[in-house]
């Protein structure tokens, strides 16, 4: 058994009523590449069971202390059965996007079974009418507890389900493993230890807490970076309905790239958030609920070191950036967001990345759970804005993949709606028919934003217009000489 970690805990305890806490991706494949042109679904029983052993996702489900006096600990199953975490559906015709996006939103509002390995796959069939895509293509829908990965670790499991050509590689057999199991009393022992420590990791925590505050204090003296106290409310903060919707607009990613490239010093990350900032400002102004002042987003950061890079769970830390959705000309747009991205990370850096994984370690797993259940109960969560939005950067495969023989062609991920935060941005780059393609997509509380085309439009115009503003008429040779390919 191995224990969760604070961070990971934390989504166990967060979820609730309206907030689940999983996340989720969704990848279309065109199923000619197959052998036969044709993939059963008892092929993807096969597969997922042969590879099983590959994670211990699969094969581990959650255990929680009597009482709740620590946090819970990763039991693993003795017997997988797969048949019962993979489901078979398809869409009514004509099956088209918007209809898989709502199907789509459905399946990521209903939450897990937390008393089973939490992880659940949903095979789609008849989206015959998916824009621009041949007949006869499938998606698959995965889902997987926050509280077992993060983006990082999520780009990590990902292509073990897959392959680079359309032969199946065997992996070989599961090596025997030996399943261990404690009973209550054992687990209340270690809880006993565990809690008796917490004092001394509080007063080290505390030690380590000095020098940020006075790295914080220096910053913002000489100016390294500044304060965003001031954060505005808008119709995306409140208290979330236990309904979604989704939608996911993919751009080219050389164009990005030459946009990025106009401003300098800039990064993909700060292209993809002025994007997600011209179409909050393009959103909110047709509602006539734009702030005056800016916006901000919260963006994770992966703050493993080297040595936990194959370790699973959760090791985020968060950087707050302004958006800058108070100024409308998108190029000055882009600049500004590139300088608050660098006072964040200044920031960051002078706090300590890994204070909010440290923070969430010395809580008290009990303590923990209570203290965030009684803020949503009693409305403090919807009491104070931490961030209007969230865009987390998720990296996507670099080469094509196959899936029991069929080619990955398209699709969207989904991630986990937070207390007073209604909208999540997924950015996530691929590579589909050697063309490198990057994405924006997003969740919502269907409250909150309940016309997703409409955003997907304001996403498409704010990308179109920062893209006539750096690039002009510029035409990319290498854009052009992908699309004759």
């Amino acid at each position: 058994m191995q224990q969760l970690s604070g961070q990971d805990a934390m989504f166990i305890h967060t979820e609730g009523t309206g907030m689940p806490q999983h996340i989720a991706a969704l990848s279309i494949y065109d199923q000619s590449t197959a052998p036969e042109g044709l993939v059963r679904f008892k092929q993807i029983l096969q597969l997922i069971e042969s590879r099983a052993h590959l994670s211990p996702i699969f094969k581990r489900r959650l255990r929680r202390v009597p009482l709740g006096l620590d946090q819970p600990y990763w039991e693993d199953v003795e017997n997988l059965d797969v048949e019962n975490h993979i489901h078979h559906i398809a869409l009514p015709q004509p099956g088209d996007w918007r209809q898989l996006c709502i199907l789509a939103a459905r399946l990521h509002a209903r939450p897990m079974d937390l008393s089973k390995p939490l992880w659940e796959m949903i095979v789609i069939e008849g989206l015959d009418s998916v824009r621009g895509l041949p007949k006869k293509c499938f998606a698959v829908m995965i889902k997987i507890h926050h509280a077992a990965m993060d983006g990082a670790s999520g780009a990590q499991f990902i292509p073990l389900l897959h392959d680079l050509s359309p032969d199946t590689v065997q992996t070989g057999a599961a090596p025997q493993r030996v399943v261990q199991q404690y009973n209550n009393w054992h687990m209340l022992s270690r809880a006993l230890g565990n809690n008796l420590r917490k004092p001394k990791q509080f007063i080290d925590l505390a030690g380590s807490l000095i020098p940020a505050w006075r790295r914080i204090r220096r910053g913002k003296k000489e100016q390294d970076f500044v304060s965003l106290d001031d954060k505005q409310k808008t119709v995306f903060q409140g208290k979330i309905s236990p309904h979604r919707v989704c939608d996911a607009v993919p751009f080219a990613f050389e164009e990005i790239r030459a946009i990025k490239n106009s401003v300098p010093g800039a990064t993909i990350n700060d292209v993809m958030l002025c994007i997600v900032s011209g179409a909050l400002r393009k959103y909110l102004t047709a509602k006539q609920a734009l702030p005056d002042k800016t916006l901000v987003s919260g963006c994770p950061i992966d703050v493993r070191s080297d040595k936990e890079r194959s370790g699973g769970g959760n090791m985020v830390g968060f950087m707050t950036v302004s958006l800058h959705s108070n100024i409308a000309e998108p190029k000055a747009r882009l600049t500004a967001i590139h300088d608050a991205a660098m006072s964040s990370k200044a920031y960051a850096e002078a706090l300590g990345p890994r204070v909010a994984v440290n923070v969430t370690d010395v809580l008290p797993g009990g303590v923990l759970s209570l203290a965030l259940r009684a803020a949503s109960s009693t409305g403090l969560t919807e009491a104070a804005v931490i961030f209007n939005t969230v865009v987390t950067n998720v990296p996507g495969p670099s080469k094509q993949l196959y899936f029991c023989g069929a080619k990955m062609v398209d699709g969207m991920n989904f991630g986990p709606l937070l207390p007073n935060v209604g909208l999540f941005h997924i950015v996530y780059s691929s590579v589909v028919n050697k063309i490198g393609t990057i994405s924006i997509s997003f969740t919502a509380c269907r409250k909150m934003l309940p016309d997703p085309e409409f955003y997907s439009e304001c996403l498409q115009a704010s990308f179109d217009e920062l893209k006539a503003a750096t690039l002009g008429n510029k035409v990319l040779s290498e854009s052009a000489d992908a699309v004759q390919k």
